[in-house]
């Protein structure tokens, strides 16, 4: 599978899934553009390994998307970075874990803005260019909890569950354009944003993090594996691909069995 000539905008790229979806998406062809919060110099430095490591051409761009302007502008920071984006993948996200009655209304705030309300920002400012040039694809990475649901994380699965309701309606308003919106929905993946939750759960066995990862697992996640970030970008690169042309307004679990239960 090829994405040669293709130019794609990850947003949350410098670490975790973000940076596997990217690094995917550049051994495919795709020359990328990456996104983080970082100093400009210290994003350019992962631009420019991922360069070196795949060939492709890549760049760093900084922007708050918390901040409605900013999220707006990402796809035209792309343009001038590298090209306009013909694949965007909404990847950024932030996660607090609270019962709703002492949930702080600013982490509310600040969840719907990053993990819903950007991608809306981002959709927004790149199906224009998609349209004219009669071809695009716009991967968006929800959740397990986009589906289903969880105690305390009440922001989250809005947020999520926004995520994917937001994505089937624009798939239907481009399906008849060459442009595909789909969501990918991980389960436990082993990134960052979960390490606290592992950290918590390994504290009540001595500290061991193996068993509390088990432990963590155990109650939702029936292959009790924590999912390499890679498995992810390969399934955003097959979503790009010839192949998943006819796929669009999907909701793909990625999850080790979570959501068959």
């Amino acid at each position: 599978m090829s994405l040669k000539g293709r130019t794609a905008l990850v947003t949350g790229s410098t670490q975790g899934i973000g940076l596997a979806i990217a690094q995917a998406l550049a051994r495919a062809g795709a020359q990328v553009v990456l996104h983080g919060i970082e100093p400009v110099e210290q994003g350019a430095v992962v631009a420019a390994r991922l360069q070196e490591e795949t060939g492709a051409r890549c760049a760093y761009v900084r922007g708050d998307l918390s901040d409605e302007q900013a999220a707006a502008g990402l796809v035209a920071a792309a343009t001038e970075a590298l090209a306009p984006p013909d694949i965007l993948v909404n990847n950024a996200g932030i996660q607090h874990t609270c019962g709703i009655a002492e949930f702080p209304a600013a982490r509310w705030n600040a969840i719907l803005a990053i993990n819903l309300s950007s991608a809306f920002h981002t959709m927004k400012a790149a199906i224009p260019g998609m349209r004219a040039r009669g071809w695009g694809r716009i991967v968006n990475i929800a959740s397990v909890h986009g589906l289903v649901a969880s105690v305390n994380k009440s922001a989250y699965l809005a947020a999520k569950h926004g995520l994917v309701g937001l994505s089937k309606g624009v798939a239907l308003e481009t399906a008849a354009e060459g442009i595909t919106v789909n969501c990918i929905c991980p389960g436990w993946t082993d990134t960052a944003l979960i390490q606290p939750q592992i950290e918590a759960r390994a504290a009540a066995f001595g500290g061991d993090r193996a068993a509390g990862i088990r432990d963590l697992l155990r109650e939702k996640q029936p292959n009790l594996t924590l999912l390499p970030p890679s498995h992810i970008g390969e399934v955003a690169v097959f979503l790009c691909g010839p192949a998943a042309a006819g796929i669009t307004g999907v909701a793909l679990p990625v999850d080790g069995g979570w959501t068959a239960q």
